[in-house]
């Protein structure tokens, strides 16, 4: 980095960082990259590696919300445009974005935890991003029958046009989130970067529509394909929301049920109950992937930032070679009523592990027991893991559906 320098993103930089990160990730829709972008730009947060007067890494941080066990919506920082011009990889970079964006965060006071969606999972470990969420993709044919007896309940499920959609969608949406572990709010313009919905971003596709139920809503294309043995179009499901198990039956079985389709793809938790509703689950294929990574920015603001399952009283030895203000041994004791206190000791420790294993188990959608089974996470104290591990998990797998 000798030669290159960094320093804030300001608005005008806004046309160069979105060329650079359409170079990056393979496309040539930079007018609708610096479009969509523009939504959420927030002035002050975003990074910059110039070589001379030449935009050559940008790294971006939005201010987010994600729910925690047992606090609800929480503040985050959500890393995102996070890109380095082709020909400058492995100068370093990257690591000097990272370096400086967390740096500013632990200086400011700001948000106790970093999360991100990985383009390639090898990248962010090193920083100390762990996987915490896992997604699953499903496909099934259309008109897939459930089992006998689920409930549809009384209410249908009416499609609406965009304009008179939204306004019921976003308030079903921060009801339903609100207790949702891993979950996103959302502001004006991130509903509108969450939808943007220009005739580039479509890729073929209709525009969105919207299915809305009293308890719930969902939002999806359709791509036409006509064969000579009928209709086969697909239908792709952008978010389907519901408050209760009714809500959730008839709203999948409105898309399931849409004339001219043969397939039907979802997003979804890896334990979906959909799976559970199907006559043959067989026929839904399904492809695992992680989704989000977390980071814990300041350790014990991060872990306070949320409540546990069962008491506990523990002392970590954390190895955070890159945030070194969290290395060190620290009693990590949790209350029987959930509540979390974090402070350093010269106590001996019972377990030791990174602070991407700590990033990892933040929501509970990784447990420590599995990470120890990998060796990540090391037993110095007998049933140490088991009690980490009850503390850490929660009722319901987390899961975040949306990419920022």
């Amino acid at each position: 980095m000798t030669d290159l320098r960094l320093r804030v993103l300001r608005g005008s930089d806004l046309p160069g960082a979105a060329e650079l990160a359409a170079t990056a990730f393979l496309t040539d829709d930079v007018g609708m990259l610096a479009e969509r972008r523009s939504y959420v730009l927030e002035e002050g947060r975003g990074l910059g590696v110039f070589d001379g007067e030449r935009l050559v890494g940008v790294a971006d941080a939005l201010s987010r919300r994600v729910t925690l066990p047992g606090t609800g919506p929480t503040p985050f920082a959500a890393v995102t445009w996070v890109a380095v011009a082709p020909d400058h990889r492995r100068r370093g970079v990257l690591t000097t974005l990272m370096r400086a964006q967390l740096d500013a965060l632990h200086r400011s006071g700001g948000e106790p935890i970093a999360a991100l969606w990985a383009t390639e999972a090898t990248i962010y470990g090193r920083f100390g991003y762990g996987i915490a969420t896992e997604n699953c993709a499903l496909e099934l044919p259309a008109r897939t029958p459930f089992r006998p007896g689920v409930d549809l309940g009384p209410d249908r499920v009416v499609e609406q046009p965009r304009e008179t959609a939204l306004p019921l969608v976003r308030k079903l949406y921060d009801r339903i989130v609100l207790d949702r572990v891993g979950a996103l709010s959302r502001s004006d313009g991130q509903w509108n970067y969450f939808l943007y919905d220009a005739p580039g971003a479509r890729r073929g596709a209709t525009a969105y529509r919207f299915a809305l139920h009293p308890d719930g809503y969902a939002i999806f294309r359709t791509s036409t394909d006509w064969t000579p043995d009928g209709p086969k179009s697909r239908l792709r499901v952008a978010e389907l929301m519901a408050a209760t198990p009714a809500a959730y039956a008839a709203l999948h079985r409105h898309v399931l049920d849409m004339d001219l389709v043969a397939t039907v793809q979802l997003r979804s938790a890896t334990q979906e109950p959909l799976l559970h509703m199907v006559r043959d689950p067989r026929v839904v294929r399904r492809t695992v992937t992680d989704s989000l990574w977390v980071r814990v920015v300041d350790l014990d603001r991060g872990l306070r930032a949320r409540r546990y399952s069962a008491p506990a009283d523990l002392v970590l030895d954390v190895t955070d070679p890159f945030c070194p203000w969290n290395e060190g041994r620290w009693r990590f004791h949790v209350d029987d009523a959930g509540v979390a206190e974090v402070s350093t000791t010269d106590s001996a420790a019972d377990l030791a592990l990174t602070a991407e294993e700590l990033g990892a188990i933040l929501l509970g959608g990784t447990l420590p027991s599995t990470l120890a089974a990998a060796g990540r996470v090391r037993e110095h104290t007998p049933g140490a893991v088991h009690t980490l591990t009850r503390a850490f998990q929660t009722g319901t797998v987390p899961v975040c559906l949306e990419v920022f």
